[in-house]
């Protein structure tokens, strides 16, 4: 199976002078395939790999700056970009602009990567063209090395192994029957059906101050100039320290679920629509456009992707199985009854069904509902997801309102389901 195994970098001033050569060397060659590629379909042609990789060679015997980085580097760097064009379009891939992107440099071939432990805390590994380089010796390899990624993020370098572990992912899960639900907010990062709550502060007040000076202080520094690269970076800083704990956490909760339970369900977010501005234009202007900003940035602060990421990297050593379902009605369902209504949710922590009586904690009611759906889909196959949120879902067979996780398709004809 393969895994990551990431550790800091101890570069000389040589060493690091060099990987940030190496980076400037790949922007340019993205820029320039970038615009390359857009020229070219603005005429009705198409670019490829293949033809671009043809035409650095080329470009490397006329332009002797274009050696200084490794060729795997800049091939890989090609690579990137042919990935992103025919997933996204080359007219939505962004430029990589020189202030806000972090460098990153993929060496692919293990032949030319000799990893060696150099001490209890230290080892070292020898990359194409950087040499020998230190690094923390933080966890042990446990495999035979496939590539070697280079980064910086926030001043630091990091060098990161993709590892061949050997291990297989088990058929079954140790608990076979059990299974949970999990409700994503902003109060509480991941809420669990059992009634767990994980969450953590991932920036502490200070940094919240210092960040917002740091901000206020760029906003009047010369753009160029050596003091705003400062203020910059002391901004990285800060953002590479709340990165780690976010990413530790979602690690640390990703790891609990998976070794307690055989099915995880998720909500289906979409998160890129879930944080869309609210500002409108001036003939149509927005409502409440601060109160969603604020909540923009609450919910990209708290790092939903990042629950999905962990789980989907864990889950392989478990056997655990992770499920998206629709997350329409889930928050104003109730669990006991089944009863949809805006009016069940008191705030944003009471629940109180208007029907029955039934009262419980919002987002623990919410994950239950979550872990109903999940069940249902994994009973019945995954039917009806992709049914539009603001329309309530009605059985083909009787035409009535469905509950929370009922397959539109199967309400009805409960007999076929085998579950």
């Amino acid at each position: 199976m393969l895994t990551g195994r990431k550790y800091r970098l101890e570069l000389t001033a040589a060493q690091a002078e060099q990987g940030q050569e190496f980076a400037d060397v790949c922007r340019a060659v993205w820029n320039t395939a970038l615009e390359q590629r857009r020229e070219y379909r603005r005429r009705g042609g198409r670019m490829t790999y293949v033809s671009q990789t043809a035409e650095l060679a080329e470009a490397k015997r006329e332009f002797a700056w274009l050696c200084a980085a490794p060729a795997q580097v800049l091939q890989q760097t090609l690579r990137d970009l042919d990935r992103a064009c025919r997933q996204h379009g080359p007219f939505k891939v962004r430029w990589r602009s020189k202030g806000h992107w972090s460098p990153s440099l993929r060496f692919p071939d293990p032949q030319r990567i000799h990893v060696e432990r150099a001490g209890r805390k230290w080892g070292r590994a020898k990359l194409p063209k950087l040499g020998w380089v230190r690094f923390r010796w933080s966890r042990p390899l446990g495999g035979a090395v496939r590539s070697a990624t280079v980064s910086r993020r926030g001043g630091r370098w990091f060098v990161a192994f993709l590892i061949e572990d050997g291990k297989i992912a088990p058929e079954q899960h140790s608990l076979p029957t059990s299974a949970v639900g999990i409700d994503r907010g902003v109060k509480a990062a991941v809420v669990t059906s059992d009634g767990t709550f994980h969450h953590r502060a991932f920036t502490s007040e200070g940094e919240a101050v210092r960040y917002r000076r740091l901000q206020q202080r760029l906003a009047r520094q010369r753009k160029g100039s050596a003091n705003r690269r400062k203020t910059i970076a002391a901004m990285g800083r800060i953002a590479a320290r709340v990165a780690d704990r976010r990413t530790d956490f979602y690690a640390r909760t990703a790891n609990r679920l998976t070794t307690r339970n055989a099915l995880i369900v998720l909500e289906d977010l979409r998160v890129k629509n879930l944080t869309a501005s609210a500002a409108g234009t001036l003939a149509n202007p927005g409502r409440n456009v601060r109160q969603k900003a604020g909540l923009n940035r609450a919910i990209l602060e708290t790092g939903w992707h990042r629950l999905e990421l962990a789980l989907a990297s864990v889950a392989r050593y478990t056997g655990t199985r992770v499920v998206k379902v629709n997350p329409a009605y889930t928050s104003m369902s109730c669990h006991a009854c089944g009863h949809t209504a805006p009016e069940n949710r008191d705030s944003q922590a009471v629940f109180r069904c208007r029907a029955c009586g039934h009262q419980d904690h919002a987002d623990i009611n919410a994950a239950k509902n979550i872990k109903a759906a999940g069940l249902a889909v994994s009973a019945c196959g995954d039917v009806g997801a992709g049914r539009s949120v603001k329309q309530e879902p009605k059985s083909r067979a009787t035409g009535r309102t469905l509950c929370v996780g009922e397959s539109p398709v199967h309400a009805g004809e409960e007999a076929k389901c085998t579950g």
